[in-house]
């Protein structure tokens, strides 16, 4: 009873000032219909409800699963197994992601079926598999992380200079749809199970972090690579754009419930499955722990379920009516500032980025406090959508001028920072991008495109994802950096 109380406070004061917000919004600048304010706030409540749920069962179920994998693994001292391992368990959770499935829909319908839902969803799989099962190669041989980050990084960006505008910023957003509330939290408990083993406690806590951010650049280069081996045709530079219209409360959450809840069920079966085949096979555990297991999914299972209806049936209207209503007022200045705004405390309410900033704090042994973190991520959150919102009113800025310095900056600074904060930004900056981010501020930012003369919704209403999942890696790293200056101060040797 106290997880569950702790968990509902916690994810309550995360979820409170976005909906202060909008409702504060709502009798000043951006008037909603009453309904839809009212559905808002109840999307808000399942929010809460779904969050706090969900977050139970990771803490119970998806991340113990994913230590026991991991630990597996490595005791079993066969690379092969790691590389097989790596291969299946990241194509089943990233084809499972609800934020890749979103994200698919939305380039199936931009692309005017050019490229399939079902083929982005596969391709994207495929490529984020082959980089996990790399990760997971770097943690067991010690290879340092920046120097793989150099490497990948520098061929994605070779590849960009093939890839064609229109599905370059769709390649950078797969990044942050792939890792959300499902896939996480389950890489991150992964790769603490095979860093734990090993004899330099230094080196496991390092290794602990940083996979998320290699699977996360596996997204990115496989689209890059299917659009330049495929022709994708002619892709429409709009998106049709409704104003949602209803005097029903219920109706925008129970016209989803069957649709979320078969996705639920997809995002969550196939982790299932193994894990009753594994305790069969090897976990062998006993009756009472693998009972808790089990009612670790059945809770992300209602919370995800939940959550998602909240977002859906709440939040992206709103903020795709929000977005637009305040672009059309041509106040450009007061549009940035908002989006910027809007980008901190959505950070705040991201599922992942708990998961995430419990298990830094966990590792480190409280030495990273989960508030330092939670900071600079909102910053960089904050910041990421203010040049976006900046990108759609100034024609001209493209989002390359933004990725290109950024990760050259960041690639940069992991040579120079502790290295333990290199895993942490990587990670943090796939953490970023979860589902609040996909629907809530996505829907703002292509409201405000749409509504902007000048601005196109496929070029400048994308992209923004690829923004969230890079200036957090940017604000840690500069955190890390604060870190070690202090600890010099201190009189501690800081780890380079």
């Amino acid at each position: 009873m106290n997880l569950l109380l702790d968990k509902f406070k916690e994810v309550s004061l995360s979820v409170l000032p976005i909906t202060l917000i909008v409702i504060l919004l709502n009798f000043t600048l951006t008037p909603l219909d009453g309904t839809m304010l009212l559905t808002f706030i109840f999307g808000a409540f399942l929010i809460v409800v779904g969050l706090t749920l969900f977050l139970i069962g990771v803490d119970i179920g998806i991340a113990p699963l994913g230590r026991l994998l991991g630990a597996t693994l490595s005791a079993s001292n066969k690379v092969f197994l790691v590389v097989l391992a790596g291969l299946v368990l990241g194509f089943l959770i990233s084809i499972a992601e609800p934020g890749l499935l979103v994200l698919a829909s939305q380039v199936d319908a931009v692309t005017n079926g050019g490229i399939t839902s079902t083929t982005l969803l596969v391709v994207v799989s495929l490529g984020l598999a082959v980089m996990v099962a790399l990760g997971m190669l770097r943690i067991v041989y010690n290879i340092p992380l920046y120097k793989v980050l150099t490497v990948l990084y520098g061929i994605t960006f070779l590849l960009a200079i093939f890839t064609p505008s229109q599905l370059l910023t769709i390649a950078f957003d797969t990044s942050g749809a792939t890792t959300g509330i499902l896939a996480v939290p389950f890489i991150l408990a992964l790769s603490v199970g095979v860093s734990a083993l090993k004899k330099d406690s230094k080196a496991g806590e390092k290794d602990s972090f940083g996979l998320v951010s290699i699977a996360s650049v596996g997204a990115i280069m496989s689209v890059m690579i299917l659009s330049i081996f495929s022709d994708t045709g002619e892709l429409s530079s709009t998106i049709a754009f409704t104003m949602p219209q209803t005097k029903s409360l219920i109706e925008p959450f129970s016209s989803q419930l069957l649709s979320i809840t078969k996705d639920s069920v997809m995002s969550l079966a196939p982790l299932l499955i193994l894990l009753v085949l594994l305790q069969k096979i090897s976990f062998k555990l006993e009756k009472k722990a693998f009972g808790r297991l089990l009612k670790g999914f059945v809770y992300s299972f209602l919370g995800l379920v939940l959550f998602m209806m909240g977002v859906n049936g709440g939040f992206m209207n709103v903020g795709t009516i929000i977005g637009y209503t305040l672009a059309s007022r041509e106040s450009y200045y007061f549009l940035i500032l908002m989006g910027t705004i809007l980008g901190i405390v959505t950070m705040l309410a991201e599922p992942a980025v708990y998961v995430l900033t419990h298990q830094i704090e966990e590792v480190t042994s409280g030495y990273v406090k989960r508030r330092a973190v939670l900071t600079a991520l909102a910053l960089g959150g904050g910041l990421a959508i203010g040049l976006s919102m900046l990108r759609i009113v100034v024609p001209g800025i493209q989002l390359w001028h933004y990725l290109l310095p950024g990760y050259a900056l960041s690639i940069g600074l992991s040579y120079v920072v502790p290295k333990l904060f290199v895993g942490i930004a990587f990670d943090a900056g796939g953490v970023a991008t979860g589902p609040m981010t996909a629907t809530f501020i996505l829907a703002f930012t292509q409201g405000a495109a749409e509504a902007i003369p000048w601005a196109d919704v496929l070029l400048d209403g994308f992209g923004m994802i690829a923004m969230v999942a890079l200036m957090p890696i940017l604000t840690l790293q500069i955190l890390g950096m604060l870190f070690s200056i202090n600890s010099r101060k201190e009189g501690v040797e800081s780890d380079r």
